[in-house]
C-alpha cells in the first residue's frame, strides 16, 4: 500500500501532475465557474455545499493525491497527506473519486457532513508483491507458505524486536525466558523444533537485507526501518537457501528513499517498567519458625537455629542491626525503572537519487539500587545507537547501485554477575543472620568504606554486597556496508536484469569489570540493657577498585551475491520467472583459541527458481539450492535441495466468477508444496572438520610423572573426535499443503497442514562398548524424527460510512515433533523408556504418586535410596515402581508432562478508529507446554541460607498438617535427595493468556498542526504484557523453571510522533 503513496508522490513533483491539481488550475477554474454563472442565468439556481471528508484504502490508512473531481467538469481536488480533502459543489452533482491502481467510486453531493471514502485495490493495475527469497513475486502467485506482518504491529514499547514476535504470525513458537535489558532475546522456532542433536542450529535463518545476520542483530532492528518482515515456512519458501534453510528463514527488507518531497520523522517514547510478577518469600518470623520445625521434623533432639528470645525481640521490632529482619528483594530492586526511545528518519529524492536515512537511541535501565557510598553506578543501563542510512542511485535509465550502511553500537554498564544472577541470590540468602549494612559503632564512626554484615567466618551470601561491590562494562559494535548494482538487460532480452551484491560485517565486543573486595562485619558484643553492639572484623577488605579484562571479540564476514533474474508475459495470459543466483560467505574470528577456529569459516552455492502462471489461475513453482559445505568430506561437501508448488486460483474461473458463490468467497486459492532443505549447522564450534580427528599432543591429564617425587612429567595424547567423512548435513523433507480465502471483501484466510521428515540426525554410537577403549563418543548421522502440525492466520477489515474503522487479526498454530530413530538401548521390554514416538522436548522423570503417609508406608514401598546424608521418611515423595522390580531407579522414569517447548501458540487482536482517534488490543497465549521446577534452586534453609517461598511457607506437609498432596514435603535444612529428583511432583503446566499489548492514540487534524507547519502529530499511550491470565502463580508463567531469574516486565508507555 506504500507503494501507491510513493507512486502519487513522485507524481507530485511533476509538473504535469500540478498542472492536474485543483490548486495549481485555480484560474481556470474561476473562469470556468464564470462561464457556469452565466450559463445559470436562465436555469434554476442551484444550491452550493461544501463537501468535505476524508480516502482512505482497505486497510484505514489515508490516501495522499486522490482525485476528487466532478462529473463531466474540470473542476477538482486532490487530497492532502492525511487524505482529507473540502471541495465547493452544487448539490446533487457526481463526485468521482479515483487513486493510482485503485478502483475509482462515484458518490452524489447531497450533504455538508464530513465523510470517508474507501478505495478498494484494482487488481488488474496493481498486484500486492511479496518477498520472497532472493527477490519479489506477485502475491497471487505465490504458493510458498510465508507469513508477512506489518511492522506498524512491530512498534511496541520495548528495544527488543523480539520480544514483539509471540502470537503475531502464524508458524512462529516464540517465549521470552527474561527481562534484563540486553538479556531479554525471546527464543522463537520456525513451527516448532524438529532436530534433536545436542548443539546442532535449531533456530531460523535470519536475513536483513539478504545478509545472515544474528538473533542479536533482529533483537536491535528499529521497527521504523523495516520495509517487510517475512517468514518463510516451508520447502519451496526456504529451499534456495539450501543447507542453511531447514529451521525456517525470516527475511526482513530495510526501508529506501522514494522520489518525492523530503519526509523527516520523529518519535519519542517513555517508559515505566515493572516486573510482571515477583516471586513471594515468607516473611521473617515465619522463615525463623519454620526453620527450627525443619530442624526438629527431622531430629527431635537437633539444635534449633532461632531461639524464642530472638523471635521475640524480632517481633517487637528490637534493634534490626541484632535482630534483622530483611527483605532482601526491597533492598536490592526498586518498583520500576524508566527507559526512553528516540527515532529519527529522513527519506525522499528525485528521479537520479533516493535516500533513507535513520537514527535511533534507546536507552534500557534496570530495578537495581545504587549505594550512596559508592561514586560508580551498579545498576543496569544499556545505551544502544542504530544508524542506518540507504541511498539509491540511478546511473542510467537501466542502470541503479544501492548504497546501504548500518552501525549498531551498544554500551552497557551493570553488576558484575547480571540481574539475574542477583535476583536469584534473594532467594539464596537468609533474611535473619544479618543487616544488609550496620550501621556504625563508636570505633567505626568515621570508617569511610561500607560495613557489610555478614556472620560466623564471614563466608555467608550477602546479596546486597554482591551488588554494589562492582559494576561491569561493556561495549560492542555491529557495522555492516553494501552495495548493490541492478542493471536491466532488456536490450538482450525483455523482463532480463542482472545484480549483485558486496557486503561486509565487522563485529566488535570487549568487557571490563571493576570491583572491590566488600568488608565484612558481625556483632562483636551486645549490651541487651544500653542497647549498643560493638562491630567486629571479619575479613580484610579492599577500598579501591580492581580490574579485570573479560572477553574480546573481534569477527569479521564477507558476502557475496551476484543474480540473474527473469519476469515476462506471453501473450498477456502466460506469466514466466526465472531466477539464477551464486553466492559466498567468508567469515573469519578475530581471536580463534585454536589452529582450527583461526581458519576461514566458508560455504557457497548456487540457487535458482522457476515459476510459471497460466491466466492467474494455474500457477507452478520449481525451485533448488546447490550448497557446498567445508565441515564435511570431499565426497559429502556437496548438497543438492530441490523443492516443487503448484497451485489453483479458483476464483479466477469464469464460471466462478459468475456463480452466487462468488460474492461471499472473492478469492479461493489452494496450494502445495514438496521438497528438500538441509542443515549443515551441527556439533559444537569444536566439530569444525567431522574429517578429520581432535588430537591433543600435550594433554597433561594423560601424561606421565617421573623421578623418585614425581618431580618430572611428560603429558600424553588424546583424542576428543574421531574423523568419520561419512557425516553429512541434516536433511528436512518438508510438505505442505495451504488454502487461502477471503470472505465477503472482509476476511481473509490463510490455512496450512504441514508435516517434515528430518533425516541424518548428527547422535552418539550407543552401540558401541566400552570395552573397545576408545576415547571419545563415536558419532554418526544415525537419528531421523518428524514433525506436522497446522495454522491458522485470519485478518479482518471493515469500514463504515460514519469514519468508524475496525480491523482485526488472529493466528494460531500447533506444532508437535518425535523421534521417529533415536540411538539407544533395546528397550523392548520397556518402552517408557524409549525416545521414539515422543516428543523431541520432552522432560523425563519419576511418576509422583504422592507425599509418605507415615513410617510403615515408607518401609513397605518399594526401595526408594537416591543416596545422601537425610533418609526419607513421612512428608516425603514416593514415587511410581514402573518397572516393578521393587525399587525406585532409573528404569522407572517416564516421559512426564508437554513439551518445554509450547506446542501451541496463538494470538488475537482488535484495532479500532474514529475521527483521529485510534486503540489497539492484542492477546498472545501459549498452551500444551510443561516446565520443571528444580527443586534443589527453591529449597529453603541449605547451608543456614536459603529463603522460603511464601507458597511453601503456606502449604507444606508437617506434623499438623499431614497433607500427602501438599504443595512442599517435609522440611529440612539439608538436602533430602529423595525429593530433588526430576518427577511429576515439581511439574507444571505453561499454559497462559497474556494481554500483550495495547494501545490508545489521537491524531491531531491537519488544519491545526499546519499551522506549526507540521505534517502529522500523534500522541498515544500503549503498554505490554499488562495482564496475564495463567493456572500457575509463582511467578511469570513464561519464564518457565527459571522463574527466579529477572522477571518479564510490564511496560506502561508514552508517545508521540511528528512527521514534517
Amino acid at each position: 500500500m506504500r507503494k501507491r503513496k510513493f507512486v502519487v508522490k513522485a507524481l507530485q513533483t511533476s509538473g504535469l501532475f500540478l498542472c492536474l491539481s485543483g490548486s495549481i488550475c485555480q484560474p481556470c477554474m474561476a473562469v470556468q465557474g464564470q462561464t457556469d454563472k452565466s450559463k445559470s442565468i436562465t436555469s434554476v439556481e442551484q444550491t452550493k455545499i461544501k463537501v468535505s471528508g476524508k480516502v482512505i484504502d482497505a486497510n484505514g490508512e489515508p490516501l495522499p493525491g486522490a482525485s476528487i473531481q466532478v462529473a463531466k467538469s474540470p473542476r477538482g481536488v486532490t487530497t492532502d497527506m492525511d487524505g482529507t480533502f473540502s471541495i465547493d459543489v452544487n448539490k446533487g452533482e457526481k463526485l468521482e473519486i479515483s487513486f493510482v491502481g485503485m478502483q475509482p467510486q462515484t458518490i452524489i453531493a447531497e450533504s455538508t457532513k464530513e465523510i470517508v471514502i474507501t478505495l478498494k485495490e484494482n487488481a488488474d493495475e496493481l498486484d500486492e508483491v511479496q518477498v520472497v527469497a532472493f527477490a519479489k513475486q506477485k502475491k497471487s502467485s505465490v504458493v510458498s507458505s510465508i507469513s508477512t506482518i506489518k511492522p506498524a504491529e512491530l512498534k511496541v514499547p520495548s528495544s527488543n524486536l523480539t520480544t514483539a514476535l509471540a502470537g503475531r504470525m502464524a508458524g512462529i513458537i516464540s517465549y521470552q525466558r527474561s527481562g534484563e535489558p540486553g538479556q531479554d532475546n525471546a527464543q522463537f522456532f520456525v513451527r516448532g523444533i524438529t532436530s534433536f542433536g545436542a548443539e546442532s542450529k535449531k533456530d531460523p535463518l535470519i536475513l536483513i537485507d539478504n545478509v545472515e545476520m544474528s538473533s542479536t542483530d533482529l533483537a536491535r532492528l528499529q521497527p521504523d526501518d523495516i520495509a517487510s518482515f517475512s517468514i518463510m515456512k516451508d520447502a519451496t519458501g526456504s529451499a534456495l537457501y539450501g543447507s542453511r534453510g531447514a529451521n525456517g528463514v525470516i527475511l526482513v527488507t530495510t526501508k529506501e528513499g522514494k522520489e518525492g518531497k523530503v519526509n523527516v520523522s520523529a518519535r519519542f517514547e517513555t517508559s515505566m517498567s515493572a516486573p510482571t510478577r515477583n516471586v513471594e518469600l515468607a516473611d521473617p518470623i515465619t522463615y525463623m519458625k519454620l526453620h527450627n520445625e525443619a530442624v526438629r521434623t527431622r531430629n527431635p533432639l537437633g539444635l534449633v537455629p532461632y531461639s524464642e528470645s530472638k523471635i521475640a525481640n524480632t517481633i517487637a521490632g528490637k534493634n534490626p542491626m541484632v535482630y534483622p529482619a530483611n527483605d532482601w528483594r526491597e533492598l536490592l530492586f526498586k518498583d520500576f525503572t524508566l527507559n526512553e526511545r528516540f527515532n529519527f528518519s529522513v527519506s525522499g529524492g528525485g528521479k537520479v537519487a533516493r535516500y533513507y536515512i535513520s537514527a535511533t537511541v534507546n536507552q534500557d535501565n534496570g530495578v537495581l539500587k545504587v549505594d550512596g557510598k559508592n561514586n560508580f553506578n551498579n545498576n543496569i543501563n544499556l545505551m544502544n545507537y542504530n544508524l542506518r542510512s540507504n541511498v539509491n542511485i540511478n546511473l542510467t535509465p537501466t542502470t541503479e547501485v544501492a548504497l546501504r550502511f548500518l552501525g549498531n553500537f551498544d554500551d552497557y554498564t551493570g553488576p558484575i554477575d547480571g540481574g539475574s544472577e542477583l535476583y536469584k541470590k534473594v532467594m539464596w540468602a537468609n533474611p535473619v543472620l544479618f543487616p544488609a549494612v550496620f550501621q556504625p559503632d563508636e570505633k567505626n564512626i568515621k570508617t569511610k568504606n561500607i560495613l557489610f554484615g555478614n556472620a560466623e567466618n564471614g563466608n555467608y551470601l550477602n546479596p546486597y554486597a554482591e551488588m554494589v561491590k562492582g559494576y561491569k562494562d561493556y561495549s560492542s559494535s555491529n557495522i555492516m556496508a553494501q552495495v548493490e548494482l541492478k542493471q536491466k538487460l532488456d536490450f538482450l532480452l525483455e523482463g532480463l536484469t542482472m545484480r549483485a551484491m558486496v557486503n561486509t560485517t565487522r563485529y566488535t565486543y570487549f568487557d571490563i569489570s571493576r570491583s572491590y573486595s566488600p568488608y565484612y562485619y558481625a556483632i562483636g558484643v551486645y549490651d541487651k540493657y544500653n542497647d549498643a553492639y560493638t562491630l567486629e572484623s571479619l575479613n580484610e577488605g579492599s577500598e579501591a577498585l580492581g580490574y579485570s579484562e573479560g572477553q574480546k571479540n573481534v569477527n569479521a564476514a564477507m558476502y557475496m551475491e551476484a543474480a540473474i533474474d527473469y519476469s515476462h508475459t506471453f501473450a498477456k495470459k502466460h506469466d514466466v520467472t526465472g531466477l539464477f543466483v551464486y553466492t559466498m560467505r567468508n567469515y573469519l574470528e578475530g581471536n580463534a583459541g585454536d589452529l582450527q577456529s583461526s581458519l576461514p569459516f566458508r560455504n557457497m552455492g548456487l540457487a535458482g527458481r522457476l515459476t510459471y502462471a497460466y491466466d492467474n489461475r494455474y500457477l507452478f513453482e520449481a525451485n533448488f539450492g546447490y550448497n557446498g559445505s567445508e565441515r564435511f568430506a570431499k565426497k559429502n561437501r556437496w548438497g543438492f535441495f530441490p523443492s516443487v508448488g503448484a497451485g489453483y486460483l479458483i476464483s479466477n474461473e469464469n464460471f466462478y466468477k459468475n456463480s452466487s458463490l462468488s460474492k461471499i468467497l472473492p478469492k479461493v486459492k489452494i496450494k502445495a508444496t514438496y521438497g528438500l532443505v538441509g542443515n549443515d549447522q551441527i556439533g559444537s564450534e569444536q566439530d569444525r572438520f567431522f574429517y578429520l580427528s581432535n588430537v591433543n599432543l600435550n594433554d597433561g591429564s594423560k601424561g606421565m610423572n617421573f623421578g623418585t617425587e614425581g618431580a618430572y612429567s611428560r603429558p600424553g595424547v588424546s583424542i576428543s573426535r574421531y574423523e568419520n567423512e561419512e557425516i553429512g548435513w541434516e536433511t528436512a523433507y518438508k510438505t505442505n499443503l495451504g488454502i487461502e480465502l477471503s470472505i465477503l471483501d472482509k476476511f481473509e484466510i490463510q490455512a496450512d497442514f504441514f508435516s517434515e521428515h528430518r533425516t541424518n540426525i548428527l547422535m552418539d554410537r550407543a552401540s558401541v562398548p566400552s570395552s573397545m577403549g576408545l576415547q571419545a563418543a563415536t558419532r554418526a548421522n544415525v537419528g531421523e524424527a518428524s514433525g506436522k502440525g497446522f495454522e491458522v492466520a485470519v485478518d479482518y477489515n471493515q469500514y463504515f460510512s460514519n469514519g468508524f474503522w475496525m480491523t482485526g487479526r488472529g493466528n494460531f498454530t500447533y506444532a508437535t515433533s518425535e523421534y521417529k530413530v533415536y540411538e539407544e538401548a533395546n528397550y523392548e521390554d520397556m518402552p517408557w523408556q524409549s525416545h521414539v514416538g515422543r516428543s523431541l522436548q520432552q522432560t523425563w522423570g519419576y511418576v509422583a504418586e504422592r507425599l509418605f503417609v507415615d513410617e510403615y508406608d515408607v518401609a513397605n514401598s518399594p526401595v526408594q535410596n537416591f543416596g545422601g546424608d537425610v533418609s526419607t521418611m513421612a512428608g516425603d515423595i514416593k514415587y511410581k515402581d514402573i518397572n516393578h522390580d521393587g525399587q525406585i531407579t532409573e528404569l522407572d522414569k517416564v516421559p512426564i508432562g508437554y513439551p518445554v517447548v509450547p506446542e501451541i501458540i496463538y494470538g488475537f487482536g482488535l484495532s479500532c478508529g474514529w475521527k483521529g482517534f485510534d486503540a489497539s488490543v492484542f492477546f498472545q497465549g501459549s498452551a500444551r507446554s510443561s516446565f520443571w521446577i528444580n527443586p534443589s534452586d527453591t529449597s529453603p534453609f541449605l547451608g543456614k541460607q536459603r529463603a522460603l517461598l511464601k507458597a511453601y511457607a503456606d502449604d507444606h506437609w508437617s506434623e499438623d498438617n499431614r497433607n500427602i498432596y501438599a504443595l512442599w514435603p517435609r522440611l529440612s535444612e539439608k538436602t533430602v535427595e529423595n525429593n530433588m529428583q526430576t518427577s511429576t511432583w515439581f511439574m507444571r503446566d505453561g499454559s497462559f493468556l497474556r494481554l500483550k499489548s495495547a494501545e490508545i492514540g489521537y491524531t491531531v487534524p491537519k488544519k491545526k498542526t499546519q499551522k506549526i507547519h507540521l505534517d502529522m502529530v500523534r500522541i498515544y499511550l500503549s503498554g505490554t504484557n499488562l495482564l496475564t491470565f495463567s493456572k500457575f502463580k509463582l511467578w511469570d508463567p513464561e519464564m518457565g523453571g527459571g522463574g527466579l531469574g529477572y522477571p518479564v516486565q510490564r511496560v506502561v508507555n508514552a508517545g508521540i510522533q511528528v512527521n514534517f
